[in-house]
């Protein structure tokens, strides 16, 4: 790609249509979905091969260290900006925006979800530089995809006239169609509306201002105010006094210089489980199979498991997804309506609705293995460099064993080394920190004995991840 341009990569999608797999704690752009890497990492790697400028990732303050976590393990340098609440897709792409104007507001901007699947980077690359002249000359460029199928899912655009290079105007924005109005959009030569854009800062921010101008200045109001924290910049809190919409409704279907490019990349925004299965590579009958399973004489099956022996027999266009702590079975055609199971287990206190049993930290992460009334046992892992906060407990003690690695422990006034088969005692009340100071991730086996064991049981006297 020979232009100059800066991708700016939104991560605020909670993808619940994707439970079990995809929930609050670890939603979808981070869970490795097709492969080894989440869909997130390969948006930044997909925007370093095409040779475009230094991303700029838009993430949530929940989330910021899983953004932050997966950009180390790729080695890529970044402007990470931090949302202190949610706004939706507008004030996201605004603050990026004036961001990257800061040096140039007249530089190229890249909008990219980051839980979307491209199959084609070549064709997707394209279509993109066939978009720079539209977007220098100040249209507000997205990105339509050649619809493969009527797909009652996505929005729709109609383009109209020809415009600078292969951009067309926009005639109009559809939302998402019945089936039989789908079938019409695709005969009359519509095109999937993928919500990736290209503009100049300068012009998406015109058009934003004059639309939305309170909000405007709140949001500048918040960049300027962004104070650094682990790795990223915090936006202010004034941020939360922008609408919350989305980047269509606040000026896309507004603006008058709104244009389209058509792409055919094999493109999916993977909302649904039928979805990663049409992503998916499949076996000789069709199924899409991931994790430790047997499969038997079915058909155009997604089969995956996190961990758990799954074993489908005789079963044809259904889903299957064996978590740790939760398991889906769903007609394929209908896996769309598990955003409402989702919903109603929310209403019904469920907290496998949006928490794994496998929770993520910044120094990695721990799973609850057993439990009773007045015990609790997790299995810990701490990353190489990573640190638990120097903290307490009022209701609770604690045993650990170590099982491999090197953990530094504090405890009191003691500092010491254990290793494989060595195990430490905290008493209620002690102040105490693991740090992993080696090369290897430190496991450990943890039993919390006391009258409460809740997560909220705990006193951070320092953390060097800056959480309260």
């Amino acid at each position: 790609m020979t232009s100059l341009i800066r991708p700016l990569i939104l991560c605020g999608g909670a993808g619940a249509r994707l439970w079990p797999t995809s929930r609050e704690s670890l939603p979808k752009q981070f869970a490795p979905l097709l492969g080894q890497r989440s869909t997130f990492q390969d948006t930044v790697l997909r925007a370093q091969r095409a040779g475009l400028e230094r991303p700029v990732i838009m993430i949530n303050q929940v989330h910021r260290h899983l953004a932050l976590q997966q950009l180390a393990e790729l080695s890529v340098q970044s402007d990470v900006l931090v949302e202190p609440v949610r706004r939706d897709s507008a004030p996201a792409i605004v603050a990026g925006c004036l961001a990257i104007g800061r040096q140039d507001p007249e530089t190229l901007v890249l909008v990219l979800a980051s839980d979307h699947f491209v199959r084609d980077e070549a064709a997707f690359n394209a279509a993109v530089e066939a978009g720079v002249p539209a977007a220098r000359e100040g249209h507000l460029v997205t990105f339509g995809v050649t619809p493969t199928h009527p797909e009652q899912n996505y929005g729709y655009i109609e383009p109209g006239s020809p415009l600078a290079g292969s951009a067309r105007s926009v005639v109009r924005f559809a939302e998402k169609p019945a089936a039989d109005v789908a079938a019409r959009y695709v005969a009359e030569g519509m095109l999937w509306n993928s919500g990736n854009f290209l503009f100049r800062a300068s012009a998406l921010l015109g058009e934003y201002g004059r639309l939305c101008p309170q909000s405007l200045a709140a949001i500048k109001a918040a960049v300027e105010a962004a104070t650094p924290c682990g790795g990223a910049r915090v936006l202010g809190g004034v941020y939360e006094q922008a609408a919350a919409t989305s980047i269509d409704y606040a000026v896309m279907e507004q603006a008058s210089r709104a244009a389209v490019v058509s792409m055919a990349c094999g493109w999916s925004d993977i909302g649904t489980w039928d979805a990663l299965w049409s992503c998916s590579p499949h076996d000789d009958a069709g199924n899409a199979v991931n994790g430790s399973v047997e499969i038997v004489d079915s058909t155009d099956c997604l089969v995956s498991s996190s961990g758990l022996l799954t074993a489908v027999v005789g079963l044809r266009d259904i889903v299957v997804v064996a978590d740790r702590d939760a398991i889906l079975v769903a007609d394929r055609k209908h896996s769309g309506e598990v955003k409402t199971l989702v919903n109603r287990m929310r209403l019904r206190g469920r907290s496998e609705a949006d928490a794994h049993a496998r929770v993520h930290r910044p120094w990695g992460w721990y799973q609850v293995t057993d439990g009773g009334s007045q015990f609790q046992v997790k299995r810990i892992t701490v990353n190489p460099g990573g640190r638990l906060s120097l903290q307490k407990h009022f209701m609770r003690a604690e045993h650990w064993v170590v099982v491999s690695g090197e953990a530094k422990v504090t405890v009191g006034d003691e500092v010491g080394t254990f290793v494989a088969n060595q195990h430490v005692h905290i008493p209620l009340g002690a102040v105490h920190r693991l740090e992993n100071m080696g090369t290897e991730p430190v496991e450990l086996i943890e039993v919390q004995t006391g009258l409460y064991l809740g997560e909220d049981d705990i006193v951070r006297l320092e953390d060097a991840y800056e959480r309260v």
